[in-house]
């Protein structure tokens, strides 16, 4: 993520559409619609950059904790408002205790992608993960976020989405300016790709781990630990000077903080909720055995099928006994139509070694009631065939 272009302007002229005092914006829209999920201590939402040329709304971090008359006022609202408090800007320790957590570690994933040709050509890029589901797309031709999912939106009003919105397109306009300014300083050629990765996973307990990294020419050159920017261990010498411009505005790195660790962590709690059924859905995988085309003569290539399976991850194993089988090969998980997956597996093995082996088949489906399949001694002819295998399972209820 561009540093400079998450810098927060600090004009210090004041502005005929927006006053900056004390940190805060001064206009005549109402201070409810300037709110964006949750910000630290009610802080204001910090700009992402410098601003579009011509955009008056420039706006900072506030460093002004709300008002709490005494600690008196503070205990009644707590104690018999608490309901509709939880709705409201809340300090993200107290919001995470009653918010759902998953039983088991959950993770979301946003990926930026930029070209640069030269100066004149460029484009991002953003699609964003959940799990495996992809529910979120940006097009550089686009100023919206689309939403692939029904759920998508989460428990983030329109009007939160509108703010966040309107904070990813200024950063969007200049990160590219930015690009090309340090290009420019740091004499560094095109063409360039930069990849920047943000997310978090959530954890049982309502625990979260989020992180941010970028890298250039596909080669990983910095990421945000703490609240400073770090140097990747071989990143090239000129990434220094990147470093050094980053670390010195407090701004940005308040506002990458504030994202990481609040609006990163509280989106994926409040997906998790209204896309429950579709993010925790099962499906059993069915799995059969057949040859594949001899691999040398005297040998068999023993192939297992696993298909139908959702969620992706699944332990497909050639085993002989209690031992999985080291010459066992896995190919890629492929997607199928209906939006479960396909696995094969094989085995290269002398055909007179076959007694004994089996495939083993683990999904979280499944419970502790794994697949499992032994092949066939059977025949067909001088040669073994794809037909002699008469084994094929069905995932268990």
């Amino acid at each position: 993520m561009s540093g400079t272009g998450l810098r927060a302007e600090r004009g210090s002229q004041a502005r005929k559409g927006a006053d900056v005092r004390g940190g805060r914006v001064e206009s005549d829209a109402p201070r409810k619609a300037r709110k964006l999920i949750h910000q630290p201590e009610n802080r204001l939402l910090p700009a992402f950059s410098c601003l579009i040329p011509g955009d008056g709304a420039q706006f900072r971090a506030s460093r002004h904790h709300p008002f709490f008359p005494n600690l008196t006022v503070s205990f009644f609202l707590f104690s018999f408002l608490l309901p509709s408090v939880l709705s409201l800007p809340f300090p993200r320790l107290l919001r995470s205790v009653f918010s759902p957590a998953p039983q088991t570690p959950f993770s979301f994933q946003g990926l930026q992608i930029s070209s640069f040709a030269n100066r004149s050509w460029t484009r991002t890029d953003g699609l964003a993960w959940l799990g495996e589901l992809q529910p979120y797309t940006w097009r550089n031709e686009s100023d919206t976020i689309r939403f692939l999912k029904p759920w998508s939106r989460g428990t983030f009003s329109d009007q939160q989405w509108e703010q966040l919105q309107h904070t990813l397109l200024v950063y969007r306009s200049s990160f590219t300016r930015d690009i090309w300014e340090f290009v420019e300083k740091l004499h560094v050629e095109y063409p360039l790709e930069i990849q920047i990765a943000t997310g978090c996973e959530l954890l049982p307990r309502n625990i979260s781990e989020s992180f941010l990294r970028a890298a250039f020419q596909g080669r990983d050159v910095l990421s945000f630990q703490g609240m400073s920017w770090v140097s990747a261990p071989d990143a090239p010498p000129f990434i220094q000077e990147v470093i050094k411009v980053l670390n010195q505005n407090q701004g940005t790195k308040e506002t990458v903080h504030w994202l990481l660790h609040d609006i990163w962590p509280e989106l994926v709690r409040g997906v998790l909720q209204t896309g429950k059924s579709e993010l925790e859905k099962q499906v059993k995988p069915e799995a059969w055995l057949s040859s594949g085309p001899s691999p040398g003569p005297g040998r068999l290539l023993l192939v297992c099928h696993v298909s139908g399976f959702y969620p992706k991850p699944v332990r497909v194993m050639w085993m002989r006994g209690e031992q999985e089988e080291p010459g066992t090969r896995q190919g890629d998980v492929m997607p199928n139509a209906d939006s479960t997956w396909y696995l094969r597996v094989t085995l290269d093995v002398a055909a007179g070694e076959v007694a004994g082996l089996s495939c083993q088949v683990k999904h979280s489906s499944l419970g502790d009631q794994d697949i499992i399949l032994y092949w066939s001694e059977k025949k067909l002819g001088p040669s073994w065939g794809w037909e002699e295998v008469v084994l094929k399972h069905r995932g268990r209820a």
